[in-house]
């Protein structure tokens, strides 16, 4: 893919908002082809070739802000990794960073936008109570990843196949090496257009000023879906 500064190896299924980049980076800023048809609302970027932590770049928080996949750090505001840039329809930027663009370095890259019907890269505001923020994603989710944008905490993943009944519980944590947690303030209710917190926790409903983004795909991929 030669839409960006830096040529790029891609794989990419535009109608599901997927795509996989692979690029050497330059140590100076550039932009790169992603394949997809529009804008991604997500992308996940690890080096290959050296100890570097996963960067996020989500739509809801904008570009100059990162998060880290593998840590609980709240956003971080930082020029240098996504070149205060927004995505657009062919391509991603990057700053100086090490973390996406160290001179000589390999990395790897996963590239999502929403596609309606199918998934959805969003964000919503906690409320700190058992009866939590509904959350519209237009569809019944499978799968949930949750993480707070402005405190330490972890990023929870639910889905319907460990639970296919309300409420969903004992998540994984995509940054830790624990088991499933067995607390009930982790409860989420999974429904026929959305999702809806059921306990008070750090990780998706502390309080009415946390911020939370989140990625769900659907059970259905459809354009409508049966009520649960």
């Amino acid at each position: 893919n030669t839409d960006g500064t830096i040529t790029s190896s891609v794989s990419a299924n535009p109608t599901a908002g997927f795509s996989i980049v692979s690029y050497t980076g330059t140590g100076a800023n550039a932009t790169i082809g992603h394949g997809l048809s529009q804008a991604p609302d997500m992308v996940i970027c690890k080096e290959r070739s050296a100890i570097q932590q996963w960067i996020n770049y989500q739509s809801p928080l904008g570009a100059t802000k990162y998060l880290h996949l593998n840590a609980v750090d709240a956003s971080v505001t930082n020029s240098t990794v996504w070149n205060d840039t927004e995505p657009t329809s062919s391509v991603f930027s990057v700053g100086t960073a090490v973390n996406c663009n160290e001179s000589s370095g390999t990395y790897i890259a996963y590239a999502f936008h929403s596609v309606e019907g199918y998934s959805k890269v969003g964000s919503y505001v906690g409320n700190g109570d058992n009866d939590g923020t509904f959350v519209y994603t237009g569809f019944r989710p499978m799968w949930v990843m949750a993480k707070c944008t402005v405190g330490s905490a972890s990023w929870l993943m639910t889905d319907s196949v460990r639970f296919p009944y309300n409420v969903t519980a004992d998540p994984l944590f995509a940054n830790e090496s624990s088991a499933e947690s067995s607390s009930s303030t982790y409860a989420i209710d999974i429904l026929s257009n959305g999702f809806k917190c059921r306990g008070v926790n750090n990780n998706t409903n502390n309080s009415s000023d946390d911020t939370y983004i989140y990625l769900a795909f659907a059970e259905s991929p459809f354009k409508t879906s049966n009520a649960r």
